[in-house]
């Protein structure tokens, strides 16, 4: 139906600033006409902005968690799935707050011995009842409509610990600009992660690839797993993996 595929499309939108017609398509499994006909309907009633391959946003709107946890919520729960098996007994774990990080949640209880570091409300409640897992809740400011805790404390207390692995998700990744974050709190946050930590693992649904946000902080040479479902192009596939990132399909 036309809603659907118009809730679908603001939703693509909503995590990149601009999308090709044949990107939707592909992603809708539908033709370029019928995209082109939703975008012009979306573009009248004033939803998003039609642009010469495509279409953007009107605006550049902060996605709250609430929101984000809704969405691609299948592709998530597998990434997370398949995260959780990079994970060993006795590691240590940075963990951050992104909706696809907190789909490792359930399969980090099978573990008897993990130390998890997150600044994510959503994952202690969701390992709230997993007594055997040391659980470290980052200190900080308290973002409500992340439901994460950050800011220059969050930092401090990062910098003291040092994971084997950390999990982490971000804004926009490409080829050209490597890691984009919306804001510069998500992006000092991250880096920090990727500073303390032996080994980073980005999770990220397709929507986020070849997407640039805001801020660039960091190369892909700072990533090395990405784990993603099947669907990407192939060629796009194969320069990742010749930029240093191991590539794994949930």
């Amino acid at each position: 139906m036309s809603i659907t595929r118009h809730k679908q499309i603001l939703e693509y939108l909503a995590y990149g600033n601009e999308r090709s017609v044949s990107f939707l398509a592909e992603q809708l499994q539908t033709s370029e006409i019928t995209i082109r006909r939703d975008l012009n309907t979306l573009a009248e009633q004033g939803k998003l902005i039609r642009t010469h391959g495509g279409a953007t946003r009107n605006d550049l709107p902060f996605v709250p968690f609430t929101h984000k946890s809704v969405i691609h919520t299948q592709a998530k729960k597998q990434i997370g799935q398949r995260a959780a098996t990079l994970v060993e007994e006795n590691d240590v774990l940075f963990l951050d707050c992104g909706s696809t990080v907190l789909a490792m949640g359930p399969y980090l209880k099978t573990f008897r011995n993990l130390k998890i570091i997150t600044n994510s409300l959503p994952l202690i409640w969701e390992l709230r009842e997993a007594p055997h897992l040391s659980i470290n809740l980052i200190g900080g400011e308290l973002d409500v409509q992340r439901q994460a805790v950050h800011g220059s404390v969050a930092l401090e207390h990062v910098a003291r610990y040092h994971a084997d692995k950390a999990f982490l998700g971000v804004d926009g990744i490409s080829l050209k600009n490597g890691l984009t974050a919306r804001s510069e709190t998500e992006a000092s946050f991250t880096k920090a992660l990727l500073a303390n930590a032996e080994r980073s693992v980005l999770l990220a649904d397709l929507s986020k690839f070849e997407q640039d946000s805001y801020l660039k902080f960091a190369p892909l040479s700072a990533i090395h797993y990405i784990i993603t479902r099947a669907g990407l192009d192939e060629n796009l596939v194969q320069q990742y993996r010749e930029a240093g990132c191991e590539w794994i399909e949930a």
